[in-house]
């Protein structure tokens, strides 16, 4: 499919043709990017709004700095088709996140104008000071510029680079892109202080004065650290003490600017990029800048799928029989269904109340349900206190941001046996969202921790027993729930609770010869496997593990009792997953069998569809049907050599 670019943008198919444009022309440039932003994602999909809000920022940064000499880092990514369709992949962009095709987030071996591959918040800073460290080390004039949001700001990790960076001694520009949101709308004192900020009217006279001054600096080879110094020291008067939290951090700090404004940008990135030293441009933005439905609406229009670009209505396809839920919305209704019935739950997520359904609770119960902002670590020592004053937290975290609170999991945690109830939205292979989203590692890194309970959902009835079993008096450790992105299967889903015995699996099916022993929501994968492998005469069993820790030991030994072939399968890595547990029981009890283990191979996986990302990684119903049947033909082959 081809989508017609506007006449000048065109041209650009690379920052050195956008710099050939004329200033006056630059709004015409943002127009043309922004309206083919709109066509190409209307018809394709992707991240929507969030492009949109930074298309000036974009163009005015790849016009003013020598790219990629001079690097820029995007933290998150989901705001960088702008500056992917200016670095010479705008012919590309209609690939943007299919199988085989461009990723949605910048990628270090996709193009050298990607810095730094992104995809969780609040690195950009970070990676930015390694840069431009590197570069004052080696004596290379290259600038180094991190662009993030108010959003990624939240994080403890900005606020750790920023520490570092005003005592580096790095020249460096962080870009503050303050629009009020992530994907859900920011919350906390942060956000309270940048208001405070972009209203003050202090400010606003600062912000005048200041740049009446820089017109008027000898910018240029004479212009001398002294000299800056003197600069900013004769400012002083005019800054409010609404600075103080970065330039208690050493950062300069210039702005707010409107960040809509092509000329004004151009400009200040233009006597910024002669200032030397770490300084922060604060410029204010607005997401869905340029579609009146993505600025009215902004989590609704972060990803909406397919639109009509005309109309804006989004596009949904046409299905007539009742469809399950996804899994994110059985966890939020069940939770607050449970939380009606128990007045010590209370849930955390960090900063994904939409993509994990807690908002649901945090409407019906906003005492009890709380969004803390892009801080996985604090959500889980958060959880852990209040966990040990009795309540029950059910702190949910994609599986994949999981990752970095991995050491408060272990510390604050599972040394104390806190019983926090952890659900891991976006467990296993998550799709278009490519391999910084992929939750592929959390039963390997949370199978070797002592005290820790694992368990998987085969299907919603499932989850929302696991949910009910968690939040007993009587579940004293901490409970990991995972469970895939979407990808529901029971229409009538919302029976009773039940109580599950913690570590007991199930056997659904007897067989004979070879047994497939399933984890999670893959066990439907399995099942459809057997009814193929049915009408082939093949007979296998099937066992539906549940329990990854503590693992079912009484239904192993009946499944290597009676069993010499088996199939594993799962949705996470195979290296130290459920297969691996499975080896781990067979060879402390001397059993024989034959394993094959399936999941997601020891290696990344990129983007695409789940259909076929499954069958990539060899472990759709094709792939289990197949495995069985490569077990069953080893017999065969040794008898006829026999």
């Amino acid at each position: 499919m081809h989508f017609e670019a506007g006449p000048i943008l065109k041209t650009i198919n690379s920052p050195e043709d956008l710099k050939k444009v004329s200033r006056e022309k630059l709004h015409q440039v943002c127009d043309e990017l922004r309206q083919y932003i709109i066509d190409v994602v209307s018809v394709q999909g992707g991240h929507f709004a969030s492009s949109l809000g930074v298309v000036e920022l974009s163009v005015a940064l790849h016009y003013v700095y020598n790219t990629p000499y001079d690097q820029l880092v995007w933290d998150v990514g989901h705001q960088a088709y702008g500056h992917k369709i200016l670095t010479g992949r705008r012919e590309e962009f209609v690939s943007n996140r299919k199988y085989k095709g461009m990723s949605g987030f910048p990628k270090r071996s996709e193009s050298p104008y990607d810095t730094f591959g992104v995809g969780h918040s609040s690195t950009s800073i970070s990676a930015a000071l390694g840069m431009s460290m590197a570069a004052k080390y080696k004596g290379e004039d290259r600038k180094s510029v991190a662009i993030i949001g108010d959003g990624s700001m939240t994080a403890g990790m900005a606020f750790e680079a920023m520490n570092h960076a005003g005592v580096a001694d790095s020249d460096m520009l962080i870009i503050l892109n303050d629009n009020c949101m992530s994907i859900d709308p920011n919350v906390g004192a942060l956000k309270e202080y940048l208001t405070d900020i972009s209203i003050s009217p202090t400010y606003n006279k600062f912000r005048d004065e200041l740049w009446n001054v820089m017109g008027k600096l000898p910018i240029g080879k004479s212009f001398t650290r002294e000299m800056a110094s003197k600069v900013e020291a004769g400012l002083k008067g005019v800054v409010s003490k609404s600075s103080n939290l970065f330039e208690a951090l050493q950062l300069r700090y210039f702005g707010p600017i409107d960040g809509h404004n092509i000329t004004k940008l151009v400009d200040t990135l233009k006597d910024l990029r002669e200032i030397p030293g770490p300084k922060i441009l604060h410029i204010l933005t607005v997401k869905g800048k340029g579609y009146e439905l993505a600025e009215k609406d902004q989590t609704k229009w972060h990803a909406p799928g397919l639109f009509d670009k005309l109309t804006g209505e989004i596009i949904k396809k046409k299905i007539e029989a009742p469809q399950p839920p996804k899994y994110q919305d059985v966890f939020g209704k069940s939770l607050v269904s449970l939380a009606e019935s128990n007045k010590n739950i209370m849930g955390i997520t960090p900063a994904m109340p939409s993509g994990s359904s807690l908002k649901f609770m945090m409407e019906a119960m906003p005492d009890r349900a709380f969004d803390v902002g892009i801080c996985e670590q604090h959500a889980v020592t958060l959880s852990a206190g209040l966990a040990t004053q009795g309540m029950k937290v059910f702190c949910n975290i994609y599986s994949s941001f999981m990752q970095r609170a991995y050491d408060q999991v272990i510390h604050d945690v599972a040394l104390q046996k806190l019983p926090v109830v952890f659900c891991l939205d976006r467990a296993g292979l998550v799709g278009e969202d490519g391999p910084t989203h992929h939750g592929c590692y959390d039963i390997s890194f949370f199978r070797c921790i002592p005290n820790m309970i694992i368990a998987a959902p085969m299907n919603e009835q499932e989850l929302r027993n696991l949910m009910y079993t968690a939040q007993l008096e009587s579940t004293k450790l901490p409970f990991v729930i995972r469970y895939p992105r979407g990808e529901g299967v029971m229409v009538d889903w919302e029976k009773p609770f039940e109580e599950l015995t913690i570590g007991k699996g199930r056997k659904l099916k007897d067989g004979k010869e070879v047994a497939i022993l399933s984890l999670g929501h893959p066990g439907n994968f399995a099942q459809t496997a057997i009814r193929n492998l049915r009408t082939e005469g093949i007979d296998a069993a099937h066992y539906d593990i549940r329990f990854v820790k503590p693992l079912d030991e009484a239904l192993l030994h009946e499944v290597f009792t009676n069993y010499s072939k088996i199939v594993t399968v799962e949705d996470a890595t195979v290296v130290g997953g459920m297969g691996s547990a499975i080896l781990e029981f067979m060879n402390t009890h001397g059993y024989q069998s034959q394993i094959t283990i399936l999941g997601i191979p020891d290696t990344i996986v990129e983007h695409g569809s789940l259909k076929e990302l499954h069958a990539e990684c060899h472990y759709d119903a094709l792939a289990i049907s197949d495995a069985v049947k490569a077990l069953l033909a080893k017999d065969i082959t040794s008898a006829v050599l026999v």
